[in-house]
């Protein structure tokens, strides 16, 4: 192997693949990144079995080769070379030798031959926007398990609906359903993404434009764009139908403007107790839409909200947290609260924008 490339766009590889290694101590390997040389491309290759990605940057290639080099010491290396030129790099008795202007770096190899291969994913597919793929998940994918008891929950579930690409995540207690039009999509019954391999799909996807090609299969699912290629497994289970639990009417509903009530929960969370409390009083009759906490060490807070309310009166608790990461799934400037009893889900959506669904399960009292 020996070549030459752009020092910003290697570093750049290197910071995406090397997050997918991870110390494995019955696969060493797994813990490198797999270099290959070929054509005018070096290839980055990156793997922990459960999530693959491959990244290609263009390169002046003198001699082709293969070279796997532990992910954690070839980042540190590459973070710490300031210049903005191109860099030399070459095999030299099967380790890797880095030349720039002021160094000369030699780092040892691991076998490269015991690399798993990467799965070029064959199935069903589709195109979608980057922006919308990467909208649709970052809208729910906080609602996730974050435990393995129950995979199917601990995961992003992708399905087709009325034109729809449908996002959904829940971890029991709260619920996020995104929807995403698209024409011409084929049906599908239901993908589930896991939970831990969606931040490396947001990181990876995130600032791409244009399209992104989706494939997959019961087992495997890709992402492909430009010179990106990652794949994910796929978890064999079945989503819970959510669906029942959504309230098909309402007692009771309040309009109120998003910043005043984001504003209010992050007061109440001050005086919350250890179980992230915050009360809920609705009364329409009286016009009064309260938000209050009690804390026995710190102290108590009420706050009164401006608000369009009707329909009856109702006081719940629910977890603050919950309530409070909907907002990064919100892009308008109004939210609707609609309730169906102190038992029953809260649901909370856009005023103008139909396509969020997110629902909190009240405190049981």
């Amino acid at each position: 192997m020996k070549l030459e490339c752009s020092v910003e766009k290697i570093k750049n590889a290197i910071s995406q693949v090397e997050r997918v290694t991870g110390k494995n101590l019955t696969l060493p390997i797994l813990n490198s990144v797999l270099l290959i040389a070929s054509g005018n491309l070096l290839k980055l290759r990156a793997t922990n079995l459960s999530l693959g990605v491959e990244i290609e940057i263009p390169a002046k290639i003198e001699k082709e080769g293969v070279l796997a080099i532990p992910g954690t010491t070839l980042n540190a290396v590459f973070s710490n070379i300031s210049q903005n030129e191109n860099i030399q790099i070459e095999e030299q008795n099967g380790n890797l030798l880095i030349k720039t202007k002021k160094s000369q770096i030699k780092l040892k190899s691991q076998p490269h031959e015991d690399f798993p291969t990467i799965p070029r994913v064959k199935g069903s597919n589709f195109e979608i926007e980057s922006s919308k793929l990467i909208d649709g998940i970052k809208s729910v994918f906080y609602s996730s398990s974050f435990s393995d008891i129950k995979p199917e929950i601990s995961s992003v579930f992708i399905y087709t609906h009325d034109n729809n690409l449908v996002f959904v995540s829940t971890d029991s207690f709260r619920l996020a359903e995104k929807k995403i039009k698209i024409k011409e999509l084929e049906e599908i019954l239901g993908i589930l993404i896991p939970y831990k391999n969606i931040g490396e799909i947001l990181k990876v996807f995130g600032e791409l434009k244009g399209m992104i090609r989706v494939c997959f299969n019961k087992n495997q699912i890709s992402f492909s764009a430009d010179n990106l290629y990652l794949t994910s497994r796929i978890i064999d289970g079945i989503f819970p139908d959510y669906k029942q639990i959504i309230p098909k009417d309402s007692l009771t509903e309040v309009v109120v403007l998003k910043q005043d009530l984001l504003n209010a929960l992050k007061l109440s969370n001050i005086f919350s107790d250890k179980f992230n409390q915050v009360n809920l009083k609705i009364s329409p009759k009286e016009k009064i839409f309260e938000l209050s906490s009690a804390n026995n060490d710190i102290g108590e807070n009420k706050t009164y909200l401006d608000a369009v309310v009707k329909g009856e009166n109702i006081e719940l608790g629910f977890n603050y947290k919950y309530f409070l990461d909907c907002f990064q799934s919100i892009n308008t400037d109004s939210v609707s609260i609609k309730l169906s009893g102190i038992s029953r889900a809260m649901v909370i959506s856009s005023v103008s924008d139909l396509s969020f669904t997110y629902l909190i399960m009240p405190f049981n009292r």
